[in-house]
């Protein structure tokens, strides 16, 4: 399993992620809402503001204060790091 960082230490599995993407559309706000009212909603901002929204697979959202291109970023390394390990074997 592999986990990602997304800010003040918490963790998200990257197998369960199923898109990163922005708030700022309005059907994304309708998500994040919709998640609320269902009790489904992660907050792992911390106070600050949203900038991705993670969808995962058992359809909990997460709110992350740290980008999506820098997330993906993060996603990425660890792919690489774990292709390395890969190739050592």
């Amino acid at each position: 399993m592999k986990l990602v960082n997304i800010g003040f230490g918490n963790m998200v599995s990257a197998n369960r992620m199923v898109a990163i993407v922005s708030p700022e559309s309005a059907p994304i706000k309708r998500i994040i809402q919709d998640s609320k009212e269902r009790g489904t909603l992660i907050d792992a901002t911390h106070g600050r503001r949203t900038r991705a929204v993670i969808i995962t697979d058992s359809d909990h959202i997460i709110l992350t204060y740290l980008q999506a291109e820098t997330l993906a970023n993060r996603i990425a390394e660890e792919n690489s790091i774990e292709d390395e390990e890969d190739e050592d074997e």
